[in-house]
């Protein structure tokens, strides 16, 4: 008997967490089908893609998503400012993970509500002045490297680690 636990054997309980991903023009279908497994993992209660296109037919999606697209709410959202509005009428905060000249380290961020919007960006290009300039909250993941950046989805996985233990 192997001491790996297999898919339906984990010791994990499901929980979802008032987090909600909002997407900035995100492109590859590999980092979409990623960014569906993390959220599921994460207890995510939504996904908004903005100015990005999602194809769920895509066998490079399918294979990174593996099924969770069926288990986590996803939507397609056509105006960010009013999309950010009402998130802040339900007493989100709104907070941005990108590297920018007032972002500071995940890990220090003082929630001072108890449901959140992660925004995150283009795999190439961030999140754009656009939508940064709509929120005044930035967060980025310390890095101790030469690079300067990391994967998009690589760098959600560790926020979404902060934010739940902060919510928990």
């Amino acid at each position: 008997m192997g001491l790996q636990h297999s898919h339906t054997s984990v010791p994990f309980s499901n929980r979802q967490f008032p987090i909600t991903i909002l997407c900035d023009s995100l492109e590859s279908p590999a980092n979409i089908g990623s960014l569906f497994r993390i959220c599921d993992s994460f207890g995510v209660e939504k996904i908004l893609f903005y100015k990005g296109s999602i194809d769920l037919t895509s066998s490079r999606f399918k294979r990174t998503a593996r099924d969770t697209y069926k288990y986590v709410d996803y939507a397609i959202c056509t105006n960010i400012k009013s999309t950010i509005g009402e998130y802040i009428k339900k007493k989100y905060e709104i907070v941005s993970l990108e590297v920018s000249n007032v972002s500071i380290p995940s890990e220090n961020i003082c929630l001072n509500k108890k449901a959140v919007v992660l925004i995150i960006g283009n795999e190439k290009f961030g999140i754009s002045e656009e939508v940064l300039a709509l929120t005044s909250k930035h967060v980025h993941i310390e890095m101790y490297g030469k690079n300067s950046s990391m994967n998009v989805v690589q760098a959600t996985g560790i926020a979404l680690y902060v934010l739940v233990n902060k919510l928990k």
